[in-house]
């Protein structure tokens, strides 16, 4: 544990707030030593906490949390404020089950107003508290943090398009910890920025906009520009000041001096919004993080003074490294193959395939919208796009999945990482829609890969649909290690195939729950229970023969899933009802992902929560022969 004697007296914000300059930089320093020890041991996301220690504690010392809404955008550099925020206690659970979530969560603390985990909903949600503030007659004002990266997404600008009605109730502050907009000069940005804030400076530009009034309209216009491209030339504000923003900035996010008395003077703003530039580094105060190509964005367990990371070693490939080098063997033959990410080149695999054709991947920056309809239009024009989207992150891009993809039947392939449950990322990172709002879709083929053989299968069954939309959701974390063949074969559409054979139960499975159910039915057969194992491959189109005979053919049929309700039970049950397959006295049971929004936990215990691990299954089954059966009983003991 670190020595922080000055940390160990901060319970609240409030605790902090009469502190000095020297004082808030060495509670700085602590609190960037807690936030590395406590990550070491839980993992997270270490390099985007680290760049904003400093700004953490200037914003809770400047303004008047909770009161004031302070809005962290994404999340996952929220653990310096989970400790100024009266969780210190308990930030050696973060992420893990039953503990502090990784991002901002409203059920955990007052210091929460608003949860977020994806990118660039701050400032939307900053201005509707300001609002609802200002029309309400209430003090506080709507602080929004948002890194460059969240900034590339158009709801960014949508927000501050409108935010000029919040006036000064609304501060947004741009952390700018990557593509340095307009990168900080040194100690003379930090006296520029601090001037262009303070009430000296505003005074004379409002005095200096009163004389302009009685100008003739060309002298009026070309003082205002004046001023403007002025101040652009050293901040880079004119974009901000055009949406109705005073633009402060850029300034040295990591400078206590320096960012305390701009925080100030935009807390003094008292006529319109307000944006301040704040440079920094992700990773800063860690040798190791600072050293590393993705800053430590997210890590394993590690050992604090070396920065090694403890990850298991798996003997089978992660389904992403799969995704990854299954497409570049398609690429190899295939020049008209182009791969297109949303911001999550590596996160995607496709890291690999950008080595290996970087003139054929594109990272569109958050903005998944855009990366759907890109894709459509490649498409279009006769190149295969595989858009590589985490399930997720494809949510957002939806509207455009329906409207400019599967309307027109344009043969985009849509590769859906992270499908099902995450573990340490919890409900707003877990897969869990993508079968029912993918398979609503008409023409749309939808294909869920049991194995890391598959998946291989499923993407090279995607590249020969040239006709309509395609999609294969595969999960995070290691394959089961069966073989993939040197170049995989094509699936026919539609076709599951019987894995197991038996007489009295079918287990249905769709996705990596395969293994589970094989397990399952050699519990059943322990049992005395014949069991038959079926691996469905598509939601879409069915197998209508395959099912139909597995509904005829047996007394308890029993569907497995990785995704809400709604999904592939759903087209299943329907589809024999349409049959009228139900008809007879099949007994039908479908397993799926409860209908609650599953928090963090080691991915096993989620399951089990979940109830669709093996013994689950086993259980499913027990209990629809026992309620329709004579002598199970007898068969269970």
């Amino acid at each position: 544990m670190p020595d922080t004697p000055l940390l160990d007296t901060v319970k609240v914000p409030a605790d902090l707030r009469g502190l000095t300059t020297p004082q808030l930089k060495q509670l700085a320093d602590e609190l960037r030593a807690e936030v590395i020890d406590a990550v070491s041991v839980t993992g997270g996301h270490l390099g985007s906490a680290l760049g904003v220690v400093e700004l953490t504690v200037a914003l809770h010392h400047v303004f008047e949390t909770p009161k004031d809404i302070l809005i962290w955008d994404v999340g996952h550099q929220c653990y310096p404020h989970k400790i100024l925020t009266g969780r210190r206690d308990r930030i050696r659970t973060l992420r893990q089950g039953g503990g502090l979530s990784g991002f901002t969560k409203r059920s955990e603390s007052d210091y929460d107003p608003f949860g977020a985990a994806h990118a660039s909903t701050s400032i939307s949600a900053g201005l509707g508290f300001a609002m609802a503030n200002k029309m309400q007659d209430r003090p506080g004002r709507g602080i929004a943090v948002i890194g460059d990266g969240a900034m590339s997404a158009g709801m960014a600008y949508e927000a501050m398009n409108n935010a000029e009605q919040a006036g000064n109730r609304l501060v947004v502050i741009l952390n700018d910890n990557d593509m340095s907009i307009a990168p900080p000069v040194g100690g003379m940005s930090a006296y520029l920025a601090k001037q262009v804030s303070g009430g000296t400076y505003r005074n004379l530009r409002r005095f200096g906009k009163s004389v302009a009034q009685h100008f003739p309209r060309p002298f009026r216009d070309a003082a205002r520009k004046a001023e403007e491209y002025t101040r652009g030339m050293v901040t880079g504000g004119t974009f901000f000041e055009e949406l109705g923003f005073y633009y402060v900035g850029p300034i040295d996010g990591h400078d206590m001096e320096a960012l305390l008395p701009v925080l100030k003077n935009a807390a003094a703003i008292t006529d319109r919004p307000v944006l301040v530039h704040v440079v920094t580094q992700k990773g800063k105060g860690y040798a190791p993080a600072e050293s590393s190509a993705d800053k430590y964005h997210g890590v394993a367990k590690f050992d604090v003074i070396s920065g090694k990371q403890s990850k298991p070693v798996s003997n089978a490939p992660s389904y992403t490294k799969v995704f990854g080098t299954e497409l570049i063997k398609r690429a190899e033959r295939d020049p008209s193959i182009v791969a297109v990410t949303a911001a999550m080149p590596s996160g995607t695999g496709l890291d690999l395939f950008g080595q290996a054709f970087p003139e054929r991947t594109f990272d569109v920056g958050i903005a998944e919208q855009h990366a759907v309809t890109f894709c459509a239009g490649l498409a279009a024009d006769g190149m295969k796009p595989v858009c590589a989207i985490y399930s997720t992150f494809l949510q957002r891009g939806y509207d455009q999945v329906v409207h400019d993809v599967a309307i027109q039947s344009l043969p985009v392939r849509f590769a859906m990482d992270r499908a099902g449950l995450v573990g340490a990322d919890g409900s707003t990172h877990a897969g869990s829609f993508d079968i029912g709002y993918m398979g609503a879709l008409p023409g749309m083929v939808l294909m869920a890969a049991a194995d890391e053989a598959e998946l291989a299968a499923m993407i090279a069954t995607s590249l020969e649909i040239d006709d309509r939309p395609s999609a294969f959701r595969y999960p995070r974390g290691d394959g089961v290690g069966v073989e993939i063949p040197e170049l995989a074969a094509p699936l026919e559409i539609g076709k599951g195939r019987i894995v197991r054979e038996g007489t009295t139960v079918a287990i249905l499975s769709l996705g990596t729950r395969l293994q589970e159910s094989l397990k399952a039915a050699e519990t059943l057969a322990a049992r005395g229970v014949s069991t038959t194992v079926a691996d469905a491959r598509f939601a879409k189109p069915l197998d209508q023969e395959m099912i139909l005979r597995l509904a005829r053919e047996h007394e308890v049929l029993i569907t497995v899933e990785e995704g809400a309700i709604g999904g592939f039970g759903g087209f299943v049950l329907q589809m024999l009802a349409e049959k009228g397959a139900l008809d007879g006295g099949l007994k039908i049971r479908t397993l799926h992902l409860p209908d609650i929004f599953q928090d963090q936990d080691d991915p096993k215990k989620q399951y089990d929560e979940a109830k669709l691990n093996a013994p689950d299954i086993v259980d499913t089954v027990l209990a629809a022969l026992r309620h329709n059966s004579a002598g199970v009983e007898e068969a269970r003991a």
